[in-house]
This record gives structure tokens, C-alpha cells and sequence, in this order.
């Protein structure tokens, strides 16, 4: 409730970002060394797929830089030890990347 006495509404998405954040956070250690795993086999797939594909060189070469970013920057934040909350949106944004690579270029 706010001051007014009104429900404030918070968008479905946050709230689920929320949650996820607050049960990585709880076992921070754990999850990052799993999620380095999934994520880089994720980005590896993403590679051979963007590899594999169809497109011209240039477009083939931006991409697959951007796949190798967003996973090694999901590394090096782990790495360094950064805030947990940083690191939890590398991943996502890591993740959501390379998800939407592969599914681009198998349909």
C-alpha cells in the first residue's frame, strides 16, 4: 500500500526478477558456477549455430562478437567478484541473447 492508501502494482516482470535475484543472491556461489556453465554452453551453441547460418560474413563475425561479449563479460564479472545484483542481470542478459541467436537462426 501507498501513502494514499492505494495498492501500488508492480509490472509481473520485475516481481519475477525480484524473486529470481533474491534466491541467487541466497546461494550466489553455487548458482554462478552453474550458471558459468550453462551459459557458456549456451554461447558455444549460439556460435556454431551463428556459424552454421546462412548470413554474410560481416553480419556472421558482428554477431558472434557479441555472443563472445556477453558471455565473457557474464565471466569476468563472476571472476571479479562484482555485486551480486550485476552479475545476476550479465546472465540474464547473456542468456537472453544467445536464446534469441539460436532460435533466429533455426527458424
Amino acid at each position: 500500500m501507498t501513502h494514499s492508501g492505494t495498492e501500488h502494482r508492480t509490472n509481473p516482470l520485475k516481481r519475477i526478477h525480484e524473486r529470481m535475484f533474491l534466491e541467487y543472491r541466497k546461494g550466489q556461489m553455487g548458482y554462478a558456477t552453474i550458471a558459468i556453465i550453462g551459459q557458456s554452453c549456451l554461447g558455444s551453441a549460439a556460435a556454431m549455430v551463428l556459424l552454421m547460418g546462412t548470413l554474410d560474413t560481416a553480419a556472421q563475425m558482428i554477431l558472434l562478437f557479441f555472443v563472445t561479449i556477453f558471455c565473457m563479460a557474464f565471466n569476468g564479472a563472476v571472476l571479479a567478484q562484482l555485486k551480486p545484483l550485476a552479475t545476476f542481470n550479465l546472465l540474464i542478459m547473456s542468456v537472453v541473447f544467445n536464446t534469441l541467436v539460436i532460435l533466429f537462426h533455426i527458424i
